[in-house]
């Protein structure tokens, strides 16, 4: 069976929070930084959108919870390192 579009979103939004983490467990990447947010933010807004082809309740509420504390530390990372938008 050929996966759709909505598990290669979901897939790839799993890929970046996965690495993210490999690199934070290796010490290549703050749990506290800037990019660490950045990329579980990012993974967790593909796994949602995923979600909207093959719907799963507890999936949705566990994503809903990653995103919004990894955006917490997505605006506080950016507001303590001063990133500037591009």
């Amino acid at each position: 069976m050929t996966p759709g579009i909505g598990d290669i979103i979901g897939i790839i939004g799993v890929f970046i929070i996965v690495i993210a983490y490999i690199l934070m467990q290796i010490d290549r990447m703050h749990p506290k930084g800037f990019l660490f947010s950045l990329l579980n933010t990012t993974g967790a807004v593909f796994i949602l959108i995923s979600l909207l082809y093959a719907w799963n309740l507890a999936s949705f509420i566990m994503e809903v919870i990653w995103f919004t504390l990894s955006l917490y530390g997505t605006i506080k990372g950016y507001k303590k390192w001063g990133i500037k938008a591009p």
